[in-house]
Parts: C-alpha cells; structure tokens; sequence
C-alpha cells in the first residue's frame, strides 16, 4: 500500500538513510542540514510509504528567488514559507524501488500542492540524464546551472505554474 505525506523530525533518521542512499557523499545533504530543514520547513518534504517503509523523497524550500542558489541548501533559513518559487534539492527513490514511478507520483503531488499554494513555479536542478523525466512532468530546461554543487555540471529546470 502506498501512502504520501508530508514529514516530521521523527522521520530524521529515515530520511537521512534515503538521502545518503542516493547521493554520493559530495552531493547529499548531511543529517545536520537534513534536520534544519525539517525543523523549518517540514511541510516541504513530501513523503511516499510503501508499507509502511520511506521509499521515496522530494524536498525544498520556497523564496521569492527565481534563482537556486548553491547556499540554500544547506541554509534552511533562507526559506519563506510564502515565498513565490518553490525550490526543489532532491527527488529521491530508494535504489531498491527505482523505475516504478514513484518519483512521478511524488512529484505529480508536489506540482499539485505548489498549484493550489498559487505558487509561481517550481525550480530544480538536474545532471543531463534526468532532464527527460522532468520534461515528461512540464519542465523547461533553461540550460547549464549556474551551480558548483558537488563539482559536477547541473541543468536549470523551471516549472512555471501561473499563466
């Protein structure tokens, strides 16, 4: 049985399994970053369960910046909860569960929820082989990021969610 929620800090531990899981030690958030951020913007990290066990992940932050900047994530204070973007730092599925469409539905649900917050977009980051699969959801590639994350070359992907 499959279950999306929204996170809590008693879910720390998990997610930060799933974040080391699916990150190499460069780009994956830290437990202590993971734990600001659940601290300050819990409602921003969409959760789906399959019985019972966290198999999948998406999680950021909202600004008023239309520009991801390397420093939010790992500055959660950066975060205003009525800010217009909605930045995303990881869609993540548990190696084990991959190519079921999980991500898909979590993401479909983030869009949804981003819709009905009149947020005027979604913003991410992506290496080049995931560029198709945020297309297939309505992102636009807007080209190579201005980021030096991990050191590796990132693609700007934008979701604008008002006409």
């Amino acid at each position: 049985m499959l279950d999306i929620r929204n996170a809590s800090l008693n879910d720390l531990e998990e997610i930060n399994r799933l974040e080391q899981a699916c990150f190499s030690p460069e780009e994956a958030a830290s437990r202590t970053v993971l734990k600001e951020r659940l601290e300050t913007f819990p409602n921003h990290f969409w959760l789906l369960e399959r019985d019972g066990r966290l198999v999948a992940m998406v999680n950021g932050m909202t600004t008023d910046n239309e520009f991801l900047a390397d420093e939010m994530y790992a500055n959660a204070a950066m975060h205003n909860e009525d800010g217009k973007w909605q930045m995303m730092f990881g869609v993540e599925t548990d190696p084990e569960y991959r190519h079921r469409g999980y991500a898909s539905i979590l993401m479909k649900e983030a869009i949804k929820d981003c819709r009905e917050d009149s947020r005027s977009g979604i913003i991410l980051t992506c290496k080049e082989e995931h560029i198709p699969f945020y297309e297939k959801l309505g992102f636009v590639n807007k080209g190579v990021a201005d980021s030096a994350h991990a050191g590796k070359t990132w693609y700007l992907m934008q979701l604008d969610l008002q006409p």
